[in-house]
């Protein structure tokens, strides 16, 4: 028995996406802001590394042994001794920068008066391209807010918190709770006007 599959004449072939005229709505005020925003907040991600961040959110309930280190000096000094560690991690890596070499490679190095140091050594930058990653001032203050939010970071968690500050008086409290929101606060609006161009290690890479 033969099966008969009905033709439908009046079918149209409907055409490809990308050969249809996509009309873009007109962006209001609201929209623009929305998106400049975006793109502002973008480069928060760049505050701190990553690495130290999580390195410090591992380490941090072993090291303060779950924030219960009141009678015991020698916990809250390797405690102090990870948030040192941390906090001088976040400091030095906003002084490095990366760049691809002509066969792709990430090459990372550290920012100094002259140029870029190259860490391993496998690659070198001409004069012209060197002297754009040269140390600037706002190198220094990208370190030291980042030192500050990572205090911020370290302010909200309750192991730390604990093992400094076990009884804390209201007043302390209200401190420990408001000043970690304002130190992130003023690093964001300062760091989204003033962004960092640099792409460090343990920070997002360029893709140019």
């Amino acid at each position: 028995m033969d099966v008969k599959v009905p033709h439908l004449k009046d079918e149209q072939n409907l055409p490809l996406l990308h050969n249809m005229d996509v009309i873009e709505p007109q962006k209001t005020l609201i929209h623009r802001a929305i998106n400049q925003t975006c793109k502002s907040t973008a480069h928060l991600s760049n505050l701190l590394p990553t690495g130290t961040v999580l390195s410090f959110q591992i380490l941090s309930p072993i090291f303060t042994n779950q924030g219960k280190c009141e009678d015991e000096p020698v916990t809250k000094l390797i405690t102090l001794s990870l948030l040192s560690l941390c906090a001088a991690s976040c400091f030095l890596l906003c002084f490095t920068d990366s760049f691809r070499d002509n066969k792709g490679n990430i090459c990372y190095g550290f920012a100094t008066c002259k140029g870029l140091w190259i860490i391993d050594g496998s690659a070198t930058l001409p004069h012209e391209l060197d002297a754009q990653y040269q140390l600037r001032f706002i190198d220094f203050m990208h370190a030291v807010m980042s030192v500050l939010v990572f205090a911020a970071i370290a302010l909200f968690d309750q192991n730390v918190v604990k093992c400094f500050f076990p009884s804390p008086s209201h007043e302390m409290r209200r401190i420990l709770t408001a000043l970690p929101v304002g130190i992130g606060v003023f690093c964001s609006m300062m760091f989204v006007a003033f962004p960092t161009q640099r792409h460090g290690i343990g920070f997002p890479v360029s893709t140019n």
